[in-house]
């Protein structure tokens, strides 16, 4: 098979969708991998790297699109990505569907195989290819919101950990999951007071377990979150729903019982967006002020960290690839029902239900 990595062309986006291991792997079950040239270099992986492991460095993006059977990148294709994806070719990456219909419609319309690396998912629920990102984006949000909490960029002036004798700073982390459970980690380091919220007990009595007494868990709902928004000074959206829209858990009239100043950080925002309020915000121009209340909602914030994004990326997706390219996708999917709960559009169908019903479409499934 021949497989191309192109370079990822969203605002400030420095992963890559394999690493000169991954080229190597393949090149060594002989397929051809073709890489746009410089698309590791914001990695740390420079074109020399991949050709010593046997990849064909081509100039162009089209150039990558065009002659590959298989697509594997970082981000979903933007707009000016569309026309490049070719009928029944294969495009493995994070796609986040639910959260954008043109994007949707256009990966219809191109007939494609698209495989979205948010949905594969083991037999026991979890998401193995989303994990690593939810890891990093977790621990990522305490950093940004500690920062954005300074008083130089609009924030409250709180300092996460306080000091002898001031009270240290309040998060409250909605969901339970691998982003909320990391976020919480980061925070309780830093020694701020955690709240954590969650419908799913079985999460909430994990958390207790495992983490220090100033990490408080408490049952997820309305009345909790209008409750404990009042009094934290950075929330951290961290909740998920495997391929559908994120459900609004703050909504723009809760913003007004804030503490002016106070942090969102929306880990969410790939699926829409646990707040009401949340655009996607890019990390050129990472924030914007709602009612006093800022927000961070950077839709692709492993990006800010691309060495240890994309080792953790791909350490993870090169299995999936190597099948996929060894075997083809009807097979590899076939085989191995992880891969094909990653199916989402198949040459111009829909075929994960999630996405019809975050655009209330009538369900056309294979």
């Amino acid at each position: 098979m021949v497989v191309g990595v192109p370079k990822e062309i969203k605002n400030n986006e420095s992963r890559v969708g394999m690493t000169p291991a991954g080229v190597f792997e393949l090149v060594k079950n002989n397929h051809t991998v073709y890489v746009q040239s410089g698309a590791g270099e914001g990695s740390g992986f420079f074109n020399q790297d991949y050709q010593k492991a046997g990849a064909i460095i081509l100039d162009t993006i089209g150039q990558v699109y065009a002659i590959s059977d298989m697509i594997v990148k970082v981000k979903e294709p933007i707009a000016e990505e569309y026309k490049l994806v070719q009928k029944g070719q294969i495009v493995f990456t994070y796609f986040h569907f639910a959260s954008s219909e043109a994007l949707t419609r256009a990966m219809i319309d191109s007939k494609a195989i698209c495989i979205a690396y948010e949905t594969v998912e083991d037999e026991d629920g979890t998401l193995p290819l989303l994990t690593p990102m939810s890891e990093v984006a977790g621990r990522m949000a305490i950093q940004q919101g500690a920062k954005y909490l300074e008083k130089p960029v609009k924030g409250r002036g709180v300092l996460l950990g306080g000091v002898p004798g001031v009270a240290p700073g309040r998060v409250l982390v909605l969901g339970a999951g691998t982003v909320g459970i990391q976020a919480a980690k980061m925070a309780a380091g830093l020694g701020a007071h955690v709240t954590i919220l969650d419908v799913n007990m079985k999460r909430l009595r994990y958390v207790n377990d495992i983490m220090p007494n100033h990490v408080v868990t408490e049952f997820s709902n309305e009345f909790n979150i209008r409750k404990h928004i009042k009094t934290h000074d950075l929330i951290i959206g961290g909740v998920l729903l495997k391929g559908a829209k994120a459900p609004n858990l703050i909504t723009k009239d809760m913003l007004k019982e804030m503490h002016p100043g106070a942090v969102i950080v929306d880990v969410a925002v790939d699926q829409g967006g646990c707040v009401e309020t949340t655009k996607p915000t890019t990390h050129e121009d990472p924030i914007y002020i709602i009612d006093d209340v800022v927000h961070y909602c950077v839709a692709n914030m492993p990006g800010a960290v691309p060495y240890t994004s994309t080792m953790a990326l791909t350490n993870v997706t090169l299995p999936y690839v190597v099948k996929l390219a060894n075997k083809g996708w009807q097979s590899a999917c076939n085989s191995d029902k992880s891969l094909a709960k990653g199916l989402n559009i198949v040459e111009g169908e829909v075929v994960y239900k999630e996405i019809t019903e975050a655009f209330n479409w009538e369900p056309e499934l294979v």
